[in-house]
């Protein structure tokens, strides 16, 4: 990658989490195999962070999907039913990486994303825990 590797953490075979994306690193994801970025930060929540319209610039030379779905706290319906749709378009081969400042609030929108299509709580909380976030509070 041109920029120092974003650290991700698997929450499923298909899905990594990470804190903020830049758009130097969209190609290396790329070359990694990730088909679909889930980018859950609201613009201009910290000075100096990437817009938006940076990381879908970078991820449409790259050839990838990209899904703006901002959360400020926990994630709201419309986050939630913008990461289950992510994760149903991904296919059998496809690959998301999901971020947000830290990945905290990316990995709570996977787990409600996936309670959504009948996953368990418990497993969903233990995968996030297992990734380094604590969804013991997130009503799933």
């Amino acid at each position: 990658m041109s920029q120092q590797s974003p650290l991700l953490r698997a929450l499923s075979p298909q899905v990594w989490v990470t804190g903020q994306v830049t758009p130097g690193q969209v190609a290396g994801l790329r070359d990694a195999g990730i088909t679909c970025l889930v980018n859950h930060r609201p613009d201009d929540e910290e000075p100096g962070q990437p817009t938006s319209a940076d990381i879908d610039r970078a991820a449409a030379e790259a050839g990838m999907k990209v899904v703006h779905a901002p959360a400020r706290g926990l994630p709201d319906a419309a986050a939630v039913a913008a990461t289950r749709a992510a994760l149903d378009g991904l296919g059998p081969d496809g690959k998301a990486v999901m971020f947000c400042r830290s990945g905290m609030r990316s990995a709570a929108a996977w787990a409600m994303a996936e309670r959504l299509a009948g996953g368990d709580p418990e497993a969903l909380r233990g995968a996030a825990l297992a990734a380094g976030y604590d969804l013991g509070r997130v009503p799933l």
